[in-house]
């Protein structure tokens, strides 16, 4: 297969890599950082105790992480027509991507969440802060640099998942990879597939790790400046409460 023939398949997949992976990771974001907060505040010792929700909703986000994708995609069918009317094709392929980053992207929010110092917290509270308030103005302000880098993990997870959701024909890198470079044989175009992969993620993971180190450096856990800040926002805030 000559380069002209190549150039127009690669940059087709590459639209439909960047495509699902960018849906499936703003779905992921709306419904993850929500679930993986809410996992902090019930659990002991959170704002919203409650160990009986903390125990179902950690045992949900378990089980859907724990599944391999390729299953998920396969179990989700059904659930994938009902939503786009099929089952192949990059829509489809962008709901058991979204459904499965979810739990993932949830865990990592819980982790960065968990980090934020307690003390803040505690300096909100005793100046009349309700929760939504501490969540606003300390929970995620404080956490965003590791955030950002959660998002840059999950994103370089679901380019991985959209590279194996190309073995149902959901389009992409992957499915060229299958389709030309294992099925046909097209070695040659097989390793560009995996070279533009590598280097799509090396850009990802660059870019995000700039941004956290950039939001880092200006105020995110960076010291009393930045948290007195936090407290006078969160002051503010409680007294038009």
């Amino acid at each position: 297969m000559t380069w002209s023939e190549m150039q127009p398949l690669l940059e087709q997949a590459c639209w439909d890599t960047l495509y699902m992976v960018g849906w499936s990771t703003v779905i992921a974001v709306v419904g993850g950082l929500p679930l993986g907060v809410l996992l902090v505040l019930t659990d002991r010792g959170g704002l919203l105790q409650n160990v009986f929700a903390n125990k179902v909703i950690g045992q949900v986000v378990n089980v859907a992480r724990s599944m391999p994708f390729i299953i998920l995609m396969v179990a989700l069918m059904g659930f994938t027509r009902s939503i786009t009317g099929t089952t192949i094709g990059r829509e489809a392929a962008i709901v058991p991507l979204a459904i499965g980053a979810i739990p993932f992207f949830a865990r990592l929010v819980e982790t960065a969440v968990r980090e934020v110092d307690g003390g803040l917290v505690e300096a909100v509270q005793s100046m009349g802060g309700n929760t939504w308030t501490i969540v606003r103005k300390v929970l995620v302000p404080e956490s965003l640099p590791s955030l950002i880098a959660s998002t840059t993990t999950t994103i370089v997870a679901l380019i991985g998942y959209s590279a194996m959701a190309g073995t149902v024909g959901a389009g992409g890198l992957g499915d060229i990879a299958i389709r030309y470079g294992y099925q046909r044989f097209e070695t040659e175009l097989m390793w560009i597939t995996v070279a533009i992969l590598a280097v799509v993620i090396s850009l990802i993971q660059f870019a995000g790790d700039h941004a956290a180190r950039s939001l880092y450096s200006r105020g995110g856990r960076g010291g009393p400046a930045p948290k007195l800040r936090l407290l006078k926002a969160a002051t503010a805030d409680t007294k038009t409460v």
